[in-house]
């Protein structure tokens, strides 16, 4: 008799008498996590700011910059959808089903999505390589992309090794931020290295608040995460400094800006997002901040991306 814990999650499925009904396209759209966009839109949006109040911009490059950001992240989400599918570790889940987990698509067809998705962000890699002639950078996209397969797939994914939001905080801040930035200008500034820890630490928050709601489930599966090393407590502590690091970067960039207070508004949503999870007594309380961290991170980016671009001559960092 088939193990039921094993093997694709149809037969899974079917092993237990239920056959899950085929993935619509709303399922596949749900499937790539929209609300974790904003991780990939903001870096690039600060980062072409950044460049440009050093006299750098270049708008193909921005362009390509945030094809190759999107396509990663979306790419990355399919790929964990799929890997943590076939482990098994999404075989019970609080938030939004998956496809794989459950049963609702074929692991080789959510598998080349994703390798899909991950292949037109290396094309855009390319672009951006070719627009900048910063020919280096392509061993910078390499590592990406590995990255990118290697946070729940494979035989050591990083995911379970609680190196979740350690890699969501580098690529998705500090690497984003300073490669865009190098990618038109040839050199980093001092304000994109402040940038990229700010929406890093915000990219951060988001990865440990979707451990945080799935706690109890990554346990039961094996999967170490740092929420699941740290317990609740702390890892409600720690994402509450990780939501705050950004506001303090702001502070201090707020006063050469001349628009910089206003983006202190984000807090309207950063400030619910730390209640809730400091508050919160099931996963499912943690969904909505979920949404709201993801939309921190993107109101955020854009937001101080918009002040950097109407900031006075004299913005520091230049």
């Amino acid at each position: 008799m088939a193990n039921p814990r094993s093997g694709n999650p149809a037969k899974r499925a079917q092993h237990a008498g239920t056959a899950p009904s085929p993935a619509t396209a709303r399922d596949w759209i749900a499937a790539s996590r929209p609300r974790t966009l904003g991780m990939a839109v903001a870096p690039v949006a600060l980062g072409t700011a950044a460049a440009f109040n050093a006299e750098g911009y270049h708008l193909g490059i921005a362009i390509a910059s945030l094809l190759l950001a999107i396509c990663m992240q979306i790419g990355v989400n399919f790929a964990n959808d799929y890997s943590d599918g076939v482990k098994g570790t999404d075989a019970v889940r609080v938030g939004p089903g998956r496809l794989v987990g459950a049963g609702k698509a074929a692991p080789e067809a959510v598998r080349n999505v994703a390798i899909g998705f991950l292949a037109a962000g290396a094309l855009a890699g390319i672009a951006v390589v070719v627009l900048s002639g910063r020919w280096w950078l392509l061993a910078v996209g390499a590592v990406c992309i590995v990255a990118a397969w290697g946070y729940t797939g494979g035989k050591q994914p990083y995911g379970y090794y609680a190196l979740g939001e350690l890699m969501a905080f580098l690529f998705f801040g500090p690497v984003a931020v300073c490669g865009t930035v190098y990618a038109m200008l040839g050199r980093v500034t001092d304000d994109s290295i402040a940038l990229g820890i700010a929406i890093g630490a915000i990219s951060a928050a988001l990865m440990l608040c979707n451990n945080l709601r799935d706690i109890d489930t990554d346990r039961a599966a094996g999967k170490r995460t740092l929420a699941t090393l740290l317990g609740r407590g702390p890892s409600k502590a720690l994402y509450v400094l990780l939501m705050l690091v950004p506001f303090g970067i702001l502070w201090v960039f707020s006063y050469a800006l001349a628009y910089g207070f206003v983006v202190f508004a984000v807090l309207l949503l950063a400030g619910p997002a730390m209640v809730i999870v400091v508050t919160s007594r099931t996963p499912r309380d943690l969904i909505t901040a979920l949404g709201l961290t993801g939309m921190t991170a993107l109101l955020y980016g854009v937001g101080l991306a918009i002040a950097i671009w109407g900031g006075p001559a004299g913005f520091v960092g230049a």
